[in-house]
């Protein structure tokens, strides 16, 4: 059985909370420690969002229970009406993660029959003990930056095992179908980066760099040109100048394939073979026609797969570079 470090802050957050609601004599201090079991999140910026939703729902749960109380007295039938108008409103306003714990709050009142400001401020103390304890602790979240980096090295290797096997594809020397997966084992690491991103993203109150969640959408969408160039490869079946040519810039892309690779060199290249295939000798059969076709929608999608990582690395690599020298 594996103990989860979510699992031992929201044991540590509900004890702290119920010792603490208990030090201010609180009443019904356990519900503090229930209060910080739910507000316990994964990330830093998720558990202070919850916490602020609460305390706003707390404070509309009280004033409309407070006014059903008044009007029809501590019954059940308050409390069904309470509901009944709670519930929709606290729905419309964002803030319907509170419904549950703010309902509980408002039991007290009925259970102790009193709409005392004694009452008001122990509820509202309550909330701001259970969710504070949270809130700080949550303050403590292990880097993710490691676990980041281990999944952009391992993207990045299979994107080269990809494009060396494409390579082949070009030579002529086996066909490309992707027996192995590699692009349903891409498509599943770039989904679990991409959680990972947004997590970390979520976990920084003062610094807001989305070099990692741009990185792997950058990567995400060179993953459909990628499934592109397989379909294109599917239909090729003969070399020629043109795709050994195709094929060498394809390894070069393979062999420099790397986050810090500007790929500006290969973009002036493969623009370059663009235009000389564009101005070559037109083909004779219909089978070099067609073959001449294929060669360049995968030269296009190439090129696009290339532009995409310059134009990334312009707007980000450099950033991330001093960041890099500044931590």
């Amino acid at each position: 059985m594996r103990i989860g470090m979510r699992t031992v802050k929201t044991a540590i957050a509900a004890t702290l909370a119920i010792i603490l609601a208990e030090w201010l004599h609180l009443e019904y201090a356990v519900s503090a420690g229930i209060i910080a079991i739910l507000s316990v999140q994964n990330t830093k910026k998720g558990s202070l969002q919850l916490a602020i939703q609460r305390v706003y729902s707390t404070v509309l749960a009280l004033t409309i229970a407070a006014i059903f109380f008044m009007l029809i007295g501590y019954n059940a039938v308050s409390f069904g009406l309470y509901l009944l108008i709670f519930i929709p409103l606290a729905v419309k306003l964002h803030v319907a993660d509170g419904i549950v714990v703010s309902s509980v709050l408002v039991s007290h009142i009925l259970l102790e029959q009193s709409l005392s400001f004694f009452w008001f401020k122990n509820e509202l103390l309550l909330m701001a003990v259970g969710a504070g304890i949270a809130i700080i602790l949550n303050l403590y979240m292990p880097k993710m930056e490691d676990e980041l980096k281990r999944s952009q090295q391992k993207i990045e290797a299979i994107m080269r095992q990809i494009l060396t096997e494409m390579t082949q594809g070009l030579r002529n020397q086996s066909d490309y179908h992707d027996e192995f997966g590699l692009l349903n084992q891409l498509k599943g690491t770039l989904d679990y980066a991409q959680e990972k991103a947004a997590r970390n993203l979520d976990n920084q109150f003062f610094s807001s760099s989305h070099y990692y969640s741009q990185y792997v959408d950058m990567r995400l969408v060179q993953y459909r040109i990628l499934t592109q160039m397989k379909r294109h490869l599917v239909a090729f079946h003969h070399s020629s100048e043109q795709s050994m040519a195709l094929a060498e810039i394809t390894e070069k892309t393979a062999q420099t394939l790397d986050e810090h690779n500007t790929a500006e060199d290969l973009v002036a290249e493969i623009t370059t073979m663009v235009h000389e295939f564009r101005s070559s000798k037109l083909p004779e059969t219909r089978e070099e026609f067609e073959n001449r076709a294929i060669l360049f929608q995968f030269m296009n999608d190439l090129r696009y797969l290339l532009e995409m990582k310059r134009d990334f690395y312009a707007e980000f690599g450099l950033k991330e570079k001093e960041l890099t020298r500044g931590r």
